[in-house]
């Protein structure tokens, strides 16, 4: 279970798609955080109708795991939060309001369609399978697992 999360090679699309990905999910999760946690939160429950656990994870999601992303630190998994978390966004939200963002400002602030969030789940796609690649919190572990298993084989 570890290698499915944590195994990555040397490639340097990872962290091309990963690091902006994870700083510009992080910049949501903080101005979430930032400007206030309870309007987010009740955006959830008395709009979406949803759990306020929901509000949670979502900023968890949008802080933690998006500086993981960053540091290439458990990239898969991060990855499929992302996944689920924009797939669910998508469904309870932007889907009803079409494909395109709000280009023309004739929606209410705040109503934009699913196309950045497609770009969102494309870019977890690609990290899901190829990890964390070069420069990642991964590949440091990765490396110091194959001088283990070099010095052990000796």
């Amino acid at each position: 279970m570890k290698n499915l999360f944590f195994k990555t090679d040397n490639n340097l699309a990872s962290p091309v798609l990963r690091i902006p990905l994870g700083i510009v999910i992080l910049v949501h999760g903080v101005t979430k955080l930032g400007s206030g946690f309870e309007p987010f939160e009740q955006f959830i429950v008395d709009y979406m109708e949803l759990p306020s656990i929901v509000a949670y994870v979502t900023v968890f999601i949008e802080t933690a795991s998006a500086l993981m992303l960053i540091l290439g630190f458990a990239t898969r998994l991060n990855a499929i939060a992302f996944f689920g978390l924009f797939t669910g966004m998508i469904v309870t939200v932007h889907y009803a309001i079409g494909f395109s963002m709000n280009w023309n400002g004739q929606l209410e602030p705040g109503q934009e369609g699913y196309e950045y969030h497609l770009l969102v789940l494309a870019i977890s796609s690609a990290l899901v399978v190829l990890g964390s690649g070069k420069f990642s919190i991964d590949r440091l572990i990765e490396t110091r697992n194959e001088n283990r298993r070099i010095k052990a084989k000796n």
